[in-house]
């Protein structure tokens, strides 16, 4: 009971903090019809400063400790990134009204990283005192690459492997044609072309379409979130860039990210009305999708900490960032891959459910979870 009740305590408590506070506060101006308007190249800006200063934390830390530390959290974070996109692959794709395609499509965005998701995380475990490795937001590619690029590969195998059967059944048809035509059935046989060749066109078709893994990472690398990051990362591990990190993005990295969860909760209130397009079980998968990928991270984060010493709170930045899903990379990039795909279905599902969860609910659920199980 005393378990309980701390963690329901701590967790009211967070749900007050100011970042998700701006969060809620934007859902509801959107909620009332205000006409507030916040430039996107201003909110560009800001995700561009946030995510560079996340990699120069991590560029700086890094730098300065054991890189044997990272390897079981980062190999966590590739697993998680990977199993996400088949979780959705064999369960919501199962369900009525939900395409195979957008459902692996909708795994891929849920099993990538959002960046501001991940800068709310890191902002909360500094204002409840827990202590995380710096290195921790430089988890976010280990997650973000493997399950855009599996999400790519497992749609098109499935798109690859749709075309063959439907060729196949072509076939099948052409032959019983043929065979009446033999018979007399039917008076005109040029009626019937064979079909045989377009079967053995669309197999040759499909060699030369075969998935190509490197460009779908050179995409991921090239987004902008991702470029930030990384730019921010390099910098902190090959230069000395500590002087305008604590005069500059240190001190502005609160402030820009209480613009940013104004804007996202606006934002994520105008894209409900994009999920009245898709099957209701997108709302349900995103409200039960961020809790179970977070809480797979957040068991494998475990392991790290008995076996490694991997901090409490680094454990709750691999259960955020697993329960996020890629709000600013993600959605260009499996627009490119998986072309077929409805963005209506995993960009909505993603926005207008996914994030204000993992923002508002799952951040301060696995800070509470962590600081239950480690106090």
């Amino acid at each position: 009971m005393d378990f309980l009740s701390f963690f329901l305590m701590d967790f009211v408590k967070q749900l007050q903090s100011p970042t998700l506070g701006f969060l809620i506060g934007g859902m509801v101006i959107a909620a009332l019809g205000s006409e507030l308007v916040i430039p996107e190249a201003i909110c560009t800006i800001i995700v561009f400063m946030l995510l560079t200063k996340i990699g120069l934390t991590g560029g700086i830390a890094i730098r300065n400790s054991n890189l044997a530390d990272m390897v079981l959290p980062a190999a966590s974070a590739v697993i998680v990134g990977i199993v996400v996109v088949f979780i959705a692959r064999y369960t919501l794709a199962k369900l009525p009204k939900v395409k195979t395609v957008d459902a692996i499509a909708t795994g891929g965005l849920f099993g990538a990283v959002s960046g501001s998701t991940m800068a709310a995380a890191l902002t909360l475990l500094e204002e409840q005192k827990i202590p995380y490795e710096a290195w921790a937001g430089a988890l976010y590619p280990f997650m973000d690459i493997p399950a855009l690029v599996t999400a790519i590969v497992v749609a098109n195998i499935y798109i690859n492997k749709k075309k063959r059967k439907e060729a196949a059944y072509s076939i099948v048809q052409q032959s019983f044609s043929e065979q009446l035509v033999a018979a007399g059935d039917y008076p005109d046989q040029k009626d019937y072309p064979s079909s045989r060749q377009e079967y053995l066109s669309q197999q040759k078709e499909d060699g030369d379409n075969r998935v190509k893994i490197w460009p779908i990472i050179e995409e991921s690398l090239r987004g902008p979130a991702l470029s930030a990051m990384l730019l921010g990362l390099a910098l902190g591990l090959f230069t000395r860039p500590e002087s305008v990190y604590k005069s500059f993005y240190d001190p502005a990295f609160r402030g820009l990210l209480s613009i940013l969860m104004l804007v996202m909760g606006m934002e994520a209130w105008s894209r409900v009305g994009e999920l009245r397009k898709v099957a209701q079980w997108y709302v349900v998968y995103s409200v039960v999708a961020p809790f179970v990928h977070g809480l797979i991270a957040f068991g494998l984060g475990m392991i790290a900490h008995y076996t490694m010493n991997f901090s409490m709170g680094g454990v709750v930045v691999l259960a955020v960032i697993a329960s996020s899903s890629s709000d600013i990379s993600g959605p260009p990039t499996l627009r490119a891959g998986i072309p077929s795909a409805n963005p209506s279905a995993y960009i909505g599902a993603s926005t207008a459910v996914g994030t204000p969860v993992a923002l508002g609910l799952c951040i301060p659920f696995f800070i509470g979870l962590a600081q239950a199980l480690g106090g």
